[in-house]
């Protein structure tokens, strides 16, 4: 007679990452309940409390647990689902996925953002080739239209998940572009250990509606807003070494400003 079968371990009960957060909620705030619950549980995300593919707990034990309405959570959690920081998942529930990366306006490179986050950077090259430069890249990297210059396209992935599209044009013959190496490390480390000084940037950012090509890349629909950003950088000795013309997603990028006050 065979022995019965043990329950599978789907069966088991999955604790409830937000008990060990302590959250709570200032009912003498002006501030909404759902905005108070929905910033704590993005902080916990943020600092690691909750790591992706933590399964938060159901909608009514969490507004029992903190005197809140359903709505009110339901609000909460529906706020950081639009952040792209928290995913519903039919028949798993709601899940955190990565955080949204946010990065300082500061002459740096994703992939030095991305690793200092913990974000496990990944590069796969699309293109590594020489082209005739454009007038727009000609005017950036003070070169003649029409010369000889080396373009490389990346894609950029954190946790295997896809975040932008990174595109960079450099005077030929600046270092050496091998596609295991830039597949390997970041572009900005490369250029440093060819003796190169980066110095200063110019820089803009804007935003536009993907592509359909662009949205197959990235993992998202045609239409989806997109970050972008042109930057030329320059070296120590004045010359312009790299010009960039990047998209990042919506959902997962932020530029981060630092205002001062003018004297």
């Amino acid at each position: 007679m065979s022995k019965p079968v043990a329950k599978a371990a789907q069966d088991k009960p999955v604790k409830d990452p937000t008990v060990a957060l302590r959250l709570g909620v200032d009912r003498s705030s002006p501030v909404p309940l759902y905005f108070q619950l929905a910033q704590q549980l993005e902080a916990a995300i943020e600092r690691g409390a909750l790591t992706p593919g933590s399964l938060l707990g159901n909608e009514i034990e969490l507004a029992g647990r903190l005197g809140l309405s359903r709505p009110t959570v339901r609000q909460a959690i529906q706020s950081l689902v639009d952040k792209g920081l928290l995913v519903r998942r039919r028949g798993v529930g709601t899940q955190v996925v990565h955080s949204q990366v946010k990065r300082p306006l500061e002459l740096s490179s994703l992939y030095d953002d991305l690793e200092a986050a913990g974000q496990r950077p990944e590069t796969r090259v699309l293109r590594n080739t020489v082209e005739p430069a454009s007038a727009e890249v000609a005017a950036a990297l003070g070169v003649a239209e029409g010369d000889a210059v080396h373009l490389v396209e990346r894609l950029r992935l954190a946790h295997g998940e896809p975040m932008a599209r990174l595109r960079n044009h450099l005077p030929t013959g600046l270092l050496d572009l091998d596609t295991e190496r830039l597949e390997a490390t970041g572009l900005y480390r490369l250029m440093r250990a060819a003796g190169l000084t980066l110095h200063s940037a110019r820089q803009s950012v804007g935003a536009r509606a993907a592509t359909a090509q662009e949205g197959e890349l990235l993992a998202e629909p045609a239409g989806a807003p997109l970050l972008t950003m042109r930057r030329t950088t320059f070296d120590d000795t004045g010359r312009a070494v790299e010009f960039g013309s990047h998209v990042y997603r919506a959902a997962r990028y932020s530029f981060e400003f630092q205002l001062l006050v003018r004297p």
